[in-house]
């Protein structure tokens, strides 16, 4: 792969997509192997600088470039020098001196990967900025549906919530549509407006909009941290509105795939039996994540010129 970043889906080609898909499902081997681990990036080093809390999806690149076999190290913003007023870029210009070969960036502020990727010779994974895109995870959704459907291209996904908060759903609504899936979105109309339409995205509003379309439910999580009560009166009513349960999953195709990136409010977003149930595929999305920054990883610091060098 010859491009230096990965800052999100919107430009991304199709065939750069499956490149990225297939890579990841042939690592895959690697985590079921007794010794997870190959030298593929053995000396490379990977910083991973989260400014904000996360759990799958640092936990995830942490894995996957261990098992690679490259050095690490993280740190997050509540034990960094951020505490004490130094800005994103002297925090970036303080790791660049110690020579990482690529940067993996969650930030607020939307933006924020595209300045350090612009402003820096390493390479920098954008692992969600503010309300702009989180394309790691657009892509583990991507794979882990085309593991079921065999292809993404003229299916279906419904994506239910809060759209407009959401960096997976924006990711998703460039990526799918390049991969030839159609998206409706659904939620309320603070959530989900007009202007996210585009080619292959219709905006509508009731999830019984959507249900009987759909090969994929997306399921979105409610972001208290960035909604005020104008936004959402109330959690009871949300979920008797948008929440997905067995009643509702019931008008759905009988092999319609439920996802949710994650972390669930459950009783909000799903119900238990929902998230639990033989349509859920929210597990096979974490375990696709860590093969999907695996072939990140791989592909944007080896170039993926030695296909073999995977096993």
């Amino acid at each position: 792969m010859k491009r230096k970043d990965l800052l999100g889906l919107r430009d991304v080609p199709a065939e750069e997509i499956t490149r990225i898909l297939d890579t990841a499902a042939r690592f895959r081997e690697v985590s079921r192997r007794r010794i997870k681990k190959v030298p593929t990036l053995r000396g490379r080093t990977v910083v991973s600088a989260f400014f904000e809390n996360s759990t799958r999806t640092k936990l995830s690149f942490d894995l996957a470039a261990k098992r690679l076999s490259a050095d690490t190290v993280g740190f997050s913003a509540s034990s960094s020098s951020t505490k004490k007023g130094e800005t994103l870029m002297d925090t970036a210009r303080n790791i660049a001196a110690m020579a990482p070969d690529l940067v993996i960036l969650r930030h607020g502020c939307a933006g924020a990967a595209h300045m350090l990727a612009r402003g820096f010779d390493f390479s920098v994974i954008n692992a969600g900025d503010g309300i702009n895109e989180h394309p790691t995870q657009a892509l583990l959704d991507m794979l882990t549906m085309r593991d079921h459907l065999g292809s993404l291209e003229g299916r279906t996904v419904a994506i239910v919530g809060d759209v407009i908060h959401s960096r997976v759903a924006r990711s998703n609504i460039y990526g799918l549509p390049t991969m030839g899936a159609r998206v409706l979105l659904a939620g309320p109309g603070t959530m989900c407006r007009p202007e996210l339409a585009r080619p292959g995205v219709e905006v509508r509003h009731r999830i019984d909009d959507v249900l009987e379309e759909a090969d994929v439910i997306m399921m979105l999580r409610i972001q208290r941290e960035r909604l005020d009560r104008a936004m959402l009166p109330s959690s009871r009513e949300y979920s008797h509105l948008y929440g997905l349960d067995a009643k509702k999953l019931a008008r759905a195709s009988d092999k319609v795939l439920v996802m949710h990136p994650g972390p669930i409010n459950r009783g909000v977003e799903m119900s238990p039996e929902v998230a639990d149930g033989p349509r859920s595929v929210i597990m096979e999305q974490v375990t696709n994540g860590v093969a999907v920054r695996m072939a990140l990883l791989f592909l944007l610091l080896d170039g993926g010129e030695d296909e073999h060098a995977q096993a």
